[in-house]
């Protein structure tokens, strides 16, 4: 075996020490550091729409501002995941959160001026702070993974970072909205810009990686070469089926509840079930992670989904679509800890970060545009239709899974 160079060394001694401290401290530094940044970017996604609406901006306006926090960082997806894989946690990490500051400062100088260039402001600080968001999502997810001794305990850990965004979704949002309601819009970006602190102190507990490659190794690569593995195509897919699988339900719930004349609330709580359905599967899958095959958790869930959305159409009263919302959360949040271990399973250690960046850039490209399909498949032929197309891809898109490896 040739000898390693000192950098590599340095590298897989840090690795090891950094699986053997895939402790509860190092797990909740992780949970703690995507916190900040998300919620953060949630408070804001909620406050600039608010601000610009409120000055008179148009819907489309709104919805261009809103775009921004994706558009970015489709762009800047691969130069994200290069880096970590370059410089491991911690610089990225401070990239993150010093973009999130800069978006953050301009939402507040935007609140100094008035016109046009108060929404110019509120646009780049929509750039800069979904960049910075999507930047620490990369890295903290590449750690994480590398964290982990073992396919099931990648399965844990992943599993306590999917509920972040639950959490980060909710306490940004309805902390900026209290501030704004008492002391103005203002404060309230100040409010948010203190959130990204807690992930520079969290990242103390995260032990140190090295670079994986050299810089001259990395500009050697492309990252579309990834792609060469069928077995990293098939889990692509299968994650691009169960994301356009989430985002149809947030679309159609609410267009088929008002299609039956439901209440704003009414809908809200079908949402909210599945919510919370999500969360709760989350919170159980550490504690079955052993138990559990990877592959059959993607087929199942894949096959609950199309029963789901097949009788979503077909629910009698909201107490029925309630419960098939419960039962939805079930399927699709159990996936998100399976897809993010069989990636780490089937990517090589040293590009992690690419192959997360290229499965960042299929669902936020998805995201930006299937909303358009929605609403043309919507408009033409109604919710149940768009539910029984969606269901049915979902649920022919099973087989891929029968022929992906379930790590050890």
């Amino acid at each position: 075996m040739a000898a390693m160079t000192p950098p590599e060394r340095a590298t897989s001694r840090d690795r090891a020490d950094t699986r053997a401290g895939a402790s509860g401290r190092v797990i909740a530094a992780l949970v703690a550091g995507q916190l900040g940044l998300h919620a953060a970017m949630a408070g804001l996604r909620m406050a600039a729409p608010l601000q610009a609406l409120g000055e008179g901006y148009s819907a489309w306006s709104v919805g261009v501002l809103l775009a921004l926090f994706a558009a970015a960082p489709v762009l800047l997806a691969l130069p994200t995941g290069r880096l970590a894989d370059r410089h491991g946690y911690h610089r990225p990490v401070r990239c993150a959160v010093l973009l999130s500051a800069a978006g953050m400062l301009l939402a507040v100088a935007s609140t100094f001026v008035d016109g046009p260039l108060r929404f110019a402001l509120l646009c780049v600080a929509a750039a800069l702070v979904g960049t910075g968001a999507n930047t620490g999502l990369l890295t903290i997810q590449r750690t994480a993974g590398l964290a982990a001794r073992d396919a099931t305990e990648r399965v844990r850990v992943f599993s306590w970072l999917g509920i972040a965004p639950s959490f980060a979704n909710v306490v940004g949002p309805v902390a900026v909205g209290f501030m704004i309601d008492g002391l103005g819009f203002r404060a309230g970006y100040l409010m948010l810009l203190a959130l990204p602190l807690l992930t520079v102190f969290s990242a103390r507990s995260v032990p140190r990686l090295p670079a994986s490659l050299p810089a001259r190794a990395q500009r050697e690569r492309r990252a579309w070469d990834l792609l060469a593995s069928t077995e990293l195509r098939r889990l692509l897919a299968v994650n691009w089926l169960l994301s356009m699988a989430w985002d149809v339900h947030t679309f159609a719930v609410p267009v088929l509840g008002h299609e039956r004349g439901y209440s704003a609330s009414t809908i809200g709580l079908v949402l909210g079930a599945f919510t919370l359905s999500v969360t709760g599967v989350r919170l159980a899958i550490p504690l079955l992670a052993h138990r559990l095959s990877q592959t059959a958790v993607l087929r199942w869930a894949m096959l609950g989904t199309a029963v789901v959305f097949a009788s979503y159409p077909l629910a009698p009263n909201p107490w029925v679509m309630g419960a098939l919302a419960a039962a939805l959360g079930l399927a699709l949040g159990s996936v998100q800890p399976m897809i993010m271990s069989m990636l780490h399973h089937v990517t090589p250690d040293a590009r992690h970060g690419e192959a997360l960046a290229l499965r960042s850039m299929a669902m936020n490209t998805s995201s930006t545009l299937m909303p358009l399909v929605f609403g043309a498949t919507g408009a033409a032929l109604g919710a149940g239709a768009l539910f029984w197309a969606v269901g049915g891809a979902v649920g022919a898109g099973a087989r891929l899974t029968r022929r992906l490896a379930t790590p050890g």
